[in-house]
């Protein structure tokens, strides 16, 4: 068996100067030493296929999986919504699983009809014009709808509200450096009662700042707080700016679109459109907009047409916005999609329907008002937040959140997601975010109540 090695050890080196190390080992030490493998795998060489299978299964062993060994209180962005039966089987049918790219329209018009399917239901959901065949993930969807209103407006100044998600935040803070439009993102704090956004005054800042070219906010935010709208997009229409809202698609069942705000994009994570958890990952971007931002829409888009014998066809279009024509004048280097998750999330939302979405919405947020009732009665255990909440709940606890969550993993529990200093918004350090879903049992809730107060003690 032959190796193959990718970089010399002169241009190993050369990297390894670049960005201030000395050693491989270095560029690894923020991987905590437990999860390392020293030494590699342990393996002999020569070993027979049947027996590196069967030590593959023994490490795979190790793992705790949700749904199976570990009931799922957690969510913070992926959530342990149900996947029926249809969309599994239907998804992973071989007309659906298709090359790459659909270059050859003729051989693919299942797939880009699956495609012009999602985007027509991401697009109501979102009540906006059209959408994209999807992005990579939701983090990735906020840097492309970022990009695009800072194209639009001409502005570099972005205000994000402190409710979006941590790490996408620390995504487009990555992104937003060394790219043609170098955004300037500003936070807007969370209320530390609320915890919904405390949006500025209208008038542009007093420390001389640009006036933004996008407003960004999530509704709900990421600790669960339904936001004030109307002052999110008052903020953006006083200012002049996008206003891009990052929803939910199943909490979209339930409450206003972005659209109905005035938003000109949205945003969100598809996961919860029946693709598993996965280890956090692969997921599906969900991306909107208003139709006089169609040339600047980042990624694929299908369209129908008619073909020569006047019969309905589906086609890639509008490439023309794309890097390899536009080149220096795109907004955006992406120029694929997550085919295979889109299509699955498309037969989650086709089977759903509105009815069906609206109601795991409501299940999810019954079992949250029961949950929270639940927590709320055992001693120690306070609300971080007093806004409305929906699927996802805020809690102060007398330990730890990491302490809540390593006790109750015996118990069967994912307990949650601990609020730690760079993954919770600025004042909300310390709690626990715990998640409920359509998925989740009274039963289930009851048992977990039990488990969490037994794990709060001092």
């Amino acid at each position: 068996m032959t190796s193959w090695v990718p970089h010399t050890e002169q241009e190993t080196a050369e990297m390894l100067e670049q960005i201030g190390l000395s050693s491989l080992d270095e560029l690894f030490e923020v991987i905590p030493a437990a999860l390392r493998l020293a030494g590699g795998l342990a393996m002999e060489d020569g070993i027979p296929e049947p027996e590196v299978l069967d030590h593959f299964a023994d490490l795979a062993a190790g793992n705790t999986p949700v749904g199976r060994d570990l009931i799922c209180f957690a969510g913070a962005g992926a959530y342990d919504h149900e996947a029926p039966a249809v969309t599994r089987a239907l998804a992973s049918r071989s007309e659906l699983v298709t090359a790459y790219t659909p270059y050859q329209a003729e051989v693919a018009q299942g797939v880009l009809q699956a495609l012009f399917e999602y985007q027509t239901m991401v697009a109501r959901l979102a009540g906006l014009d059209v959408a994209n065949a999807s992005l990579y993930d939701g983090a990735h969807a906020l840097v492309e709808g970022v990009n695009l209103a800072s194209a639009a407006t001409g502005r570099r100044s972005v205000w994000v509200s402190e409710g979006v998600n941590p790490r996408w935040l620390q995504c487009l803070a990555t992104a937003s450096r060394g790219t043609r439009q170098d955004s300037d993102v500003r936070l807007v704090p969370l209320d530390p009662c609320t915890g919904a956004t405390s949006w500025p005054e209208l008038e542009p800042p007093g420390d001389g700042g640009d006036l933004p070219g996008a407003v960004v906010v999530a509704n709900p935010n990421y600790l669960g707080c339904l936001e004030e709208m109307d002052r999110a997009a008052g903020v953006a229409g006083a200012c002049g700016a996008e206003l891009i809202v990052v929803f939910d698609p199943v909490c979209a069942g339930i409450i206003s679109s972005p659209g109905a705000y005035g938003a000109s994009i949205a945003v969100g994570e598809g996961q919860a459109l029946g693709a598993p958890l996965s280890f956090g990952g692969p997921y599906l971007g969900l991306f909107a907009c208003a139709m006089r931002h169609v040339r600047r829409i980042p990624g694929r888009i299908v369209g129908q047409t008619i073909d020569t014998d006047a019969k309905t066809a589906y086609v890639t279009t509008l490439r023309a916005r794309e890097q390899d024509i536009r080149r220096e004048r795109a907004s955006s280097n992406v120029c694929t999609n997550e085919t295979l998750l889109a299509v699955g999330a498309a037969i989650q939302m086709a089977w759903l329907g509105t009815s069906g979405l609206a109601e795991i919405a409501l299940r999810s947020a019954r079992g949250t008002r029961y949950c929270r009732d639940a927590l709320l009665s055992i001693p120690g255990v306070e609300p971080m937040t007093t806004a409305p909440a929906l699927r996802e709940i805020a809690v102060r606890t007398p330990v730890t959140g990491e302490t809540i969550v390593e006790r109750m993993i015996d118990d069967g529990f994912l307990a949650g997601v601990p609020l730690t200093l760079g993954a919770a918004p600025s004042g909300f350090e310390g709690g626990l975010l715990v998640a409920v879903t359509e998925r989740r049992t009274r039963a289930e809730i009851d048992s977990y109540a039990a488990a969490f107060e037994k794990a709060a003690r001092p």
